[in-house]
């Protein structure tokens, strides 16, 4: 078993042909903060990118930020911060739910699994954000899409088409991102007390008014008690995120209580108390207990999600709470993954996307751990893998058996 740990782009691409010329499957990964997430590989060989690392291009004043993909987020981070700015789709860092150190995950990562947070809504995910990439294909070919400004891709943009692609489709070495000044003041409505289906109806309302709601989650109260260190108590929580010039905020907040008043008791939380609580609710905190109960993580019509909950609950036993309005729901099973009943519930109740995050490795090879595509989808992903990976050594099987 081998690790090839290149430092350069050159020796990537050498390590990729190499893999290519004795037919050699080959893990791609970062630190590994995300290793087990998708199926299980079955490869003896290892190109890890963590001495792939650094800043290549950063103005501030351009909001264009490029860097090498084994640099870690967590400083990339902090750099913006100290410029005021940030990537303002908040990517969630999986390795404490997948029971690995926080602040391990890179770039790399950031773009191949298309990290996002609970300002999903507002500010999209990783694809939405990223102007240009370097990648070695497959094939042992290095190729450049988009570059270093907004309006800078012709043709198919292939730096999206990275996005999602769980470092199947080729390994990206350098990676711009379009960053953006960070909010000046943030402040969350919490209200107390309800059920969720009174929760979905009031984030709905909220997300529908000009209050410019940046967050909308609720937290059943079983939750609610794990996250910044029980302050909200037992009891069920809504949580509206407000972004933006104090003064603003201030006249945001109070015409969100005046337009919610009948819906319950409510709370402030400001300030780092509310960042630390809605970085807690992006890295599904709640569940990061240390054990390997299946958890997924599924996207669907907002207010059809406290119905699958509720139906899954007639069945099994199950922890959950809601993001993006209820358009995530984050579900942790006590026992088996009870894949054929979350998955025909989401049929039921409007479609959408079921993704096994945790789970045993034995689990995770049995069941199929992302949404199954449809045919044709199936056909086209198979294509675009036959184009970048023909031999397929490139996290083989990772998303889909076989390819």
């Amino acid at each position: 078993m081998s690790t090839f740990q290149p430092k350069s782009e050159d020796e990537i691409v050498e390590a990729v042909q190499w893999a290519l010329g004795a037919n050699a499957p080959v893990e791609v990964v970062g630190q590994g903060s995300k290793r087990g997430l998708g199926r299980p590989l079955q490869t003896e060989h290892t190109i890890a990118l963590s001495d792939y690392a650094g800043v290549t291009l950063y103005e501030p004043h351009e909001l264009v930020l490029s860097a090498k993909a084994g640099t870690p987020v967590a400083e990339l981070e902090a750099l913006l911060a100290a410029s005021g700015q940030a990537f303002q789709f908040e990517p969630m860092d999986y390795g404490p739910l997948l029971g690995q150190p926080a602040g391990q995950g890179t770039l790399g990562g950031l773009l191949a699994t298309n990290l996002c947070g609970p300002r999903r809504l507002k500010a999209g995910s990783a694809r939405d954000h990223v102007l240009g990439v370097r990648v070695v294909s497959g094939r042992g070919e290095l190729f450049k899409s988009g570059g270093r400004v907004v309006k800078n891709v012709t043709g198919y943009d292939l730096s999206k088409g990275m996005a999602n692609s769980w470092g199947t489709l080729g390994i990206a070495t350098e990676i711009t991102f379009k960053v953006l000044p960070a909010p000046e003041t943030e402040s969350t409505l919490v209200i107390r007390g309800l059920a969720d289906d009174e929760a979905a109806r009031a984030m709905a309302i909220a997300m529908g008014s000009s209050g410019e709601v940046a967050s909308a989650a609720h937290l059943p109260g079983n939750v609610a008690a794990r996250v910044i260190d029980g302050a909200l108590g037992g009891e069920a929580s809504t949580l509206l995120r407000l972004e933006g010039f104090a003064p603003s905020v201030a006249d945001r907040m109070t015409m969100l209580k005046n337009l919610l008043a009948s819906a319950g008791e409510m709370a402030d939380v400001s300030g780092d108390q509310s960042r630390r609580l809605w970085r807690e609710i992006r890295d599904v905190i709640p569940f990061a207990d240390g054990t390997e109960q299946p958890v997924w993580r599924v996207s669907m019509v907002p207010m059809e999600a406290y119905k699958l909950v509720a139906s899954l609950r007639m069945g099994a036993a199950v922890d959950a709470y809601y993001d993006w309005q209820g358009g995530l729901v984050w579900l942790r099973m006590e026992g088996e993954p009870e894949a054929d009943a979350v998955r025909a519930l989401l049929r039921k109740y409007g479609g959408g996307h079921a993704t096994l995050v945790r789970g045993p490795a034995s689990v995770r090879a049995a069941v199929p751990v992302f949404e199954p595509q449809a045919a044709p989808l199936a056909a086209l992903s198979r294509r675009l893998k036959q184009q970048f990976d023909p031999s397929g050594i490139l996290n083989p099987g990772r998303m889909v058996a076989g390819v």
